[in-house]
């Protein structure tokens, strides 16, 4: 899925904010009876949950980067002679 087809305000919204959308269509699309009224809803859902993945992703790797860049201050102080 292109981010491009994304609506504008999924690349604002937090990673909780877009989990609740998805919950949302989630319960819609159990309680819909006629399958051809899901198809678009399932489109959205998909293009939710690759923002979703991509927004976990790139938070994952700024703690991994946050947590390396201080075990290596961590790591210099304990180097430094008394």
């Amino acid at each position: 899925m292109k981010d491009k087809n994304l609506p504008l305000d999924y690349d604002k919204s937090s990673i909780e904010e877009l989990t609740e959308k998805a919950n949302k269509i989630i319960d819609s699309l159990e309680k819909e009876k006629d399958l051809i009224n899901t198809v678009e809803s399932y489109k959205e859902l998909l293009k939710l949950n690759s923002i979703i993945e991509k927004k976990f992703h790139k938070n994952l790797r700024s703690i991994g980067e946050k947590t390396n860049k201080k075990i290596k201050e961590i790591i210099k102080k304990n180097e430094k002679p008394a």
